[in-house]
């Protein structure tokens, strides 16, 4: 989620884990450009690290990356976006909690910034809120002004989904705005620290394009066990959605 320059060659990462949640690590030499970790200790990489315990810090060992996210480095806004999210969950994750669903939504929605298909703008509302949710933060539709029905039935579907298949709509640029005031509320309320993405550039591009997520896990020599997430196939009965919120198919490679 982070990487720090130590001394002259070395770097200090915050890594997110499924077995040890929020963790620190030195990789010794990273900062050298023959250094095998030197990609693999840059931000948005996702894959399979093996790391020594010692007395008081992990060291990365080996790295083994299934996913740089390049496109986010090519993209300056949406690397924006990438940056700002894991921002929370630094935030939110702690060292030895069970953070597999942060950890899930997190990969999921650097997944879904780099479709061009799908707003970033909804997908950073989406996962403002479903952070909240995951957290056990979330305290239902704000009641300080009246939403519309398409509102409301997108901001259920964002509680009750699961990560897997929560990239799985747009709605109109009306509704876009409801669930902006609801993010807003919910950041506003529970995540108390600086500016918070408030200076995040709007990109407003809604379309009902398909999204094709991979999942996988990061583990190492601590008895960290891989595996893939579930399959995702959005099967909603047409009758029950929204006028205002178009379903799109989500599905794992």
């Amino acid at each position: 989620m982070k990487t720090v320059p130590i001394g002259d060659y070395d770097r200090r990462v915050v890594l997110l884990t499924k077995e040890r949640g929020k963790i620190s690590a030195f990789a010794k030499g990273a900062r050298r450009q023959t250094s095998r970790l030197l990609a693999a200790t840059n931000p948005f990489c996702f894959g399979e690290f093996k790391l020594y315990e010692g007395k008081t810090s992990y060291n990365i060992m080996e790295a083994n990356i299934s996913n740089y996210f390049e496109t986010l480095r090519e993209d300056f806004e949406a690397a924006y976006y990438g940056m700002y999210f894991m921002e929370i969950a630094d935030y939110y994750t702690r060292e030895n909690n069970d953070e597999k669903q942060m950890l899930k939504l997190v990969y999921q929605s650097l997944r879904a910034l780099q479709h061009p298909g799908l707003s970033n703008d909804l997908i950073r509302y989406i996962y403002e809120t479903k952070t909240v949710v995951v957290n056990g933060e979330y305290p239902g539709i704000p009641t300080e002004r009246q939403f519309s029905d398409s509102a409301i039935y997108a901001l259920s579907y964002i509680e009750t989904s699961t990560i897997e298949k929560l990239y799985t709509f747009t709605v109109t640029r009306e509704v876009l705005a409801e669930l902006k005031y609801a993010a807003t509320r919910y950041r506003e309320r529970f995540m108390k620290f600086g500016s918070f993405g408030n200076n995040t550039k709007s990109m407003l591009k809604i379309t009902s394009n398909s999204d094709i997520i991979k999942s996988d896990t990061c583990k190492g020599r601590l008895n960290f066990n891989g595996g893939d997430y579930d399959k995702a196939e959005n099967k909603s009965n047409p009758d029950d959605r929204s006028s205002d919120t178009q379903f799109v198919r989500l599905w794992t490679e």
